[in-house]
């Protein structure tokens, strides 16, 4: 055996071995982890705000005036458990004279909206039903749900917003109607 060809079989078997090594990948395992802790259910703002109707002008005919009023609610717990919007008034009076009990309504379901820059489950109502009759009496009676995010929706912030509606019976004394309008929102659907 000649020594060039000793040299060049053991260059050869060089090589081999350090090309196995640099073109072989190793490979290896590792875990990550993030610890999520839930947060609460509120209202941002704390409480829906004040409404204001538009005028109404008397004419001798019934009338219906309507307004929005956005509900900022943020689901932070992380549990998918649902919420429900529950409501509850005061007859609308000016004085001695008032609004029929029956008189504020909402027609349609609220819209809903995710906040701006947040992903959100958008609610999904579920056993709500529209038109709602927002309960009303001298001494405001038991609340009902006006809405409700089912479970596994309803997750971050997010506005939901009820278009009222007002009915001004042609029969009413003109005047600054007001009422107490009470608002919970409430763990589940």
């Amino acid at each position: 055996m000649s020594l060039h060809r000793a040299t060049s079989g053991l260059l050869a078997t060089v090589i081999g071995v350090f090309a196995a090594l640099t073109l072989s990948p190793s490979a290896s395992a590792a875990t990550a982890d993030a610890a999520v802790t839930g947060g609460t259910l509120s209202f941002i703002n704390s409480t829906p705000g004040d409404v204001s109707f538009p005028p109404v002008a008397l004419d001798g005919t019934n009338k219906t005036t309507s307004q929005t009023q956005p509900f900022d609610v943020n689901d932070a717990r992380g549990t998918g458990a649902g919420w429900n919007i529950t409501a509850t008034s005061t007859v609308f009076a000016n004085g001695g004279n008032t609004l029929p009990v029956a008189a504020t309504t909402l027609a349609a379901q609220p819209s809903v909206a995710c906040d701006p820059g947040v992903t959100c489950t958008a609610a999904t109502v579920s056993g709500v039903t529209y038109p709602y009759t927002l309960p009303a009496a001298a001494v405001a009676p038991a609340a009902t749900r006006l809405f409700n995010a089912a479970a596994d929706t309803g997750l971050g912030a997010q506005t939901v917003t009820p278009n009222w509606q007002l009915a001004i019976p042609a029969s009413a004394r003109a005047g600054t109607y007001t009422a107490t309008w009470t608002f919970s929102l409430v763990s589940g659907p």
